[in-house]
């Protein structure tokens, strides 16, 4: 059989032609280069409508990061404000001092002037007098001082409050945007205010998209450590079912240089808290692999060695362990003020006891045999004897 040579149809008048090779091949060229420019064109919309939608979410972060630095600068400036309040009383009130000072010596100086003088007794109870509207205006300025003294205290302890809170808050948002900026492909979720939890959560996300573990973040800008931030963050890490805690302070506990495992905590630095985070995500992603290439081969032995061997075990059992030490340090401390209690009602009780035998002993002896015996007071054997005789 030949081979079929392929044909068109005329659109106007039907007519069948036959294409050969050579008529052909400029159709399929002129065919291909219209499919080209509408595949340039759609990839050219595309392009445009990515950008597109790229511009608006960088303009609305933007905005966003603008309210937040608007806010924060508001914060500053109100600060700035009580502090200024708080160094223009301060200065008022060296001022009232130093004039407080000044009519004290001009006082000593017109009562050595009436006593020079030679007064006698008005200058005696001038002087008198004097002294004591001095110790009247000395206890009103006093007094003064002292109220301004406490405004200023409090001025400035309100202003250096709300400096570290504003420091707390500028280190957490730069740890956020380092964790975002060097980690695209994880998410940040930060923790509301005023909610336990720390202060932000890292989903660690692999290649494929699968959530491999969680790290929470906890910061602090303070000057001095506190041991006490281990165990907080370690109850935050059970509930928020993270894998990893980290602290992220300026004051490092004793003994630690750079960074390190505290109590099952991490601790680093503000410097080195993203290549912390870089070592911590990799054993996270590399734990999920692991996890994974073992799917589908795992018996339930094994499945039950690897919940007892891995962090949500400990995590529960060592709530368990600290639970049972605070209910054991609450037991101690009560069967010590019990046992306290218990042995100061005893020496009540005998004190008691050594009185009422006391002043019946001294009843006996004055009002002899007629006395009427109470029971757990009398000897019975010395009782005995006497009823023999």
């Amino acid at each position: 059989m030949g081979t079929t040579e392929p044909t068109i149809t005329c659109s106007q008048c039907g007519a069948v032609i036959k294409l050969t090779e050579s008529l052909a091949a400029p159709l399929i060229e002129a065919t291909r280069r219209e499919l080209e420019q509408k595949l340039a064109k759609d990839r050219g919309e595309i392009a445009a409508d990515e950008a597109r939608k790229a511009r608006q979410a960088l303009g609305a972060e933007l905005d966003r990061r603008a309210d937040a630095l608007a806010e924060l600068e508001a914060v500053v400036k109100e600060r700035d404000a009580k502090l200024v309040a708080a160094q223009a009383a301060e200065v008022e009130a060296r001022r009232m001092q130093r004039e407080l000072a000044d009519a004290k010596r001009e006082l000593d100086l017109t009562v050595e002037k009436r006593v020079q003088a030679g007064l006698g007794a008005t200058r005696e109870q001038a002087r008198i007098e004097a002294e004591d509207r001095l110790k009247l205006k000395l206890a009103e300025k006093e007094q003064t001082l002292a109220s301004m003294q406490r405004k200023i205290e409090e001025l400035q302890r309100r202003a250096e409050q709300g400096s570290q809170q504003l420091q707390g808050e500028v280190q957490e948002l730069a740890l956020e945007d380092a964790l975002r900026a060097t980690f695209p492909r994880d998410a940040i979720e930060p923790v509301p205010k005023g909610e336990h939890g720390g202060d932000a959560v890292q989903r660690v996300f692999g290649a494929g998209g699968q959530c491999c573990g969680a790290i929470l973040w906890e910061s602090k800008r303070t000057k001095n450590w506190s041991d006490g931030w281990l165990a907080k963050l370690r109850e935050d890490q059970r509930a928020a079912k993270a894998e990893i805690a980290v602290i992220v302070s300026q004051a490092l506990p004793k003994g630690l240089a750079d960074f390190g495992l505290v109590d099952g905590v991490w601790v680093a630095p503000p410097r080195l808290a993203v290549a912390v985070a870089a070592a911590l995500r990799q054993s996270l992603l590399e734990v999920a692999a692991a996890r994974k290439a073992g799917v589908g081969q795992q018996t339930k032995m094994e499945l039950v060695y690897q919940y007892l061997t891995g962090p949500r075990f400990r995590q529960r059992v060592q709530a368990m362990v600290e639970a049972f030490s605070s209910m054991k340090e609450d037991l101690d401390k009560e069967r010590r003020a019990i046992t306290k209690q218990w042995a100061k009602r005893e020496e009540q009780i005998d004190r008691m006891m050594h009185a009422t035998v006391g002043m019946y002993g001294d009843l006996e002896g004055i009002a002899g045999k007629t006395l009427q015996e109470i029971e757990g007071l009398a000897l019975p054997a010395l009782t005995d004897g006497e009823s023999e005789e």
